[in-house]
């Protein structure tokens, strides 16, 4: 059971990124997952989480601004980042569960956790 995150990066404040999760190890169309992010000095907190049907949540300073998707053929979590700000700026993590999570955007519903890809917003 792994995942893989990459995508991160560097960029200006209003700039793009888009992070990619990949799976392996799983029933990938059975799973929730999500992308939490911690900042140095702060807790983690959850950004975007999408369930194994479909639904989804998000954080209110990525509403509006941030994407989340899954390929299930391909085994890829997405998280499309557009208008970036400074505030922005952590370590992304991708977490999966096999079914349904009860809060997308707690960490204490998921048991799988990647390494984590660095994102840097620069004003």
């Amino acid at each position: 059971v792994q995942l893989e995150e990459s995508g991160g990066g560097s960029v200006q404040a209003g700039g793009s990124l888009r992070l990619s999760c990949a799976a392996s190890g799983f029933i990938y169309s059975a799973l929730s997952m999500a992308w939490f992010r911690q900042a140095p000095g702060n807790e983690r907190e959850g950004v975007a989480g999408i369930g194994a049907d479909g639904n989804t949540d998000y954080a209110d300073s990525a509403k509006g601004r941030f994407t989340i998707s899954k390929d299930n053929a391909k085994n890829i979590l997405y998280l499309q980042m557009n208008s970036l700000k400074p505030e922005d700026t952590g370590m992304y993590y991708c977490a999966a569960r096999h079914g349904i999570a009860a809060d997308l955007l707690d960490g204490e519903y998921f048991n799988n956790w990647g390494q984590g890809t660095q994102v840097t917003v620069s004003s």
